[in-house]
């Protein structure tokens, strides 16, 4: 085996850990079990892990666990801390706190209480003496106002998006510059004939840029496969199955693409609806740099119970 057919079987495997350690974090996760799943020797896993992905393998499954931990307190506040510290797969409540209390600075109660005033934009005023003040008239204005912006472009819907076979590349890092992960695909698709007007491409968002240090956010970027084909190299498949989302379909440009997110969790939010443990993701339907106005045609999928 040449040393570039060497490259891309390891790259296979680490995707493939990767998507098991994604699927897996309730269950007992160490380096001999990831490894034999992959087929690698734990030695050599351990140590293409640390170069490829900038961290341990411990510490990656760590972060995993309490950043999908500080998901489930935002989205699903009838969930008690021992609850969580469970399904993240902590076998006690004190280490998930200290392993919690040592990444996001504060504790997993502390954090919980503290939701709405962290981590939802809301308008903010400021006292004479400096301090600065939120009050629930202000949140519900702020809320209101969001959500009025998505009804003025879409109507979102509550529907089951259909099972998406997806040829994807795995991406940490600034969210901006998951453009050039996307240039990688559309390089390898292009001779396999896969770009043509009805392409769809998926981004997968595995963390959430409210929780998670912008340089370790972890992305999925996706195509549509329509036939099988053959994978290789650095390009996997992923298979989304279909899912209970709330669905916007949205005609907006680059910028708009935080402000649309918000937009979509404040209606679940004022609607009652509650975020499953299915990452969000978006399907594009268009290429932007061939809109006239440089706008992309997508449905915002967030999962919900």
């Amino acid at each position: 085996m040449n040393s570039a057919k060497i490259a891309n079987h390891n790259i296979a495997r680490l995707n493939k850990a990767i998507v098991f350690i994604e699927n897996n974090l309730s269950e007992k996760l160490s380096l001999h079990i990831i490894s034999k799943e992959v087929y690698s020797s734990p030695f050599h896993f351990h140590r293409l892990f640390k170069i490829v992905v900038g961290e341990t393998l411990q510490n990656f499954i760590i972060r995993c666990r309490i950043e999908k931990a500080a998901s489930i307190l935002i989205h699903q506040k009838e969930k008690s801390i021992t609850d969580v510290a469970t399904i993240v797969g902590f076998e006690s409540l004190s280490s998930f706190s200290k392993s919690f209390k040592n990444f996001h600075g504060i504790s997993p109660n502390k954090f919980k209480t503290e939701t709405l005033q962290k981590f939802i934009k809301i308008s903010k005023t400021e006292s004479k003496i400096g301090k600065v003040t939120v009050t629930f008239e202000q949140y519900i204005y702020n809320l209101n106002n969001t959500i009025n912006w998505l009804k003025m472009k879409t109507s979102p819907e509550i529907k089951k998006t259909p099972r998406l076979d997806l040829a994807y590349i795995s991406y940490k890092g600034k969210m901006e510059a998951i453009g050039s992960v996307y240039n990688r695909l559309v390089k390898w698709a292009t001779p396999k004939g896969l770009i043509n007007e009805k392409t769809k491409m998926v981004t997968i968002y595995h963390d959430s840029p409210k929780i998670t240090d912008p340089n370790n956010l972890r992305m999925s970027a996706c195509m549509v496969l329509n036939d099988p084909i053959d994978l290789d190299g650095e390009i996997d498949l992923r298979i989304l199955s279909p899912t209970k989302c709330i669905v916007s379909r949205l005609e907006i440009t680059p910028h708009q693409f935080q402000q649309a997110w918000e937009a979509s969790f404040a209606f679940m939010v004022k609607n009652g609806y509650e975020k499953s443990n299915i990452d969000p993701f978006e399907i594009y339907y268009n290429n932007a740099a061939e809109h006239p106005e440089n706008k992309f045609i997508v449905d915002l999928c967030i999962p919900i119970k």
